[in-house]
């Protein structure tokens, strides 16, 4: 099992004995509402919020391209062929 699937049960553990010890309700106040909430339900709430934060901010995002920024890619999208002479002869 890899590090990274490890680390995401023990983190998942953790998160749900801790929920699960904290069940009574407490005094919420969100701007100018007070509600009367349980604490597990507030803590599930932050928990889910939190993990789509992350896994937005964490996204890998498609680099971005800018045609004659690199003259490099300019001529290597132009041609058809990249092969060099010596690459067809060693495939063939």
């Amino acid at each position: 099992m890899r590090i990274k699937t490890m680390f995401i049960i023990f983190i998942t553990v953790l998160l749900t004995v801790v929920i699960m010890q904290n069940t009574d309700k407490v005094l919420f106040t969100f701007l100018f509402a007070d509600f009367r909430v349980s604490k597990l339900v507030v803590l599930l709430i932050v928990a889910i919020v939190s993990f789509i934060i992350g896994v937005l901010v964490g996204r890998p995002g498609k680099p971005k391209y800018i045609p004659g920024q690199n003259e490099e890619m300019d001529n290597l999208k132009k041609k058809s062929d990249t092969l060099s002479d010596e690459d067809r002869e060693y495939i063939s």
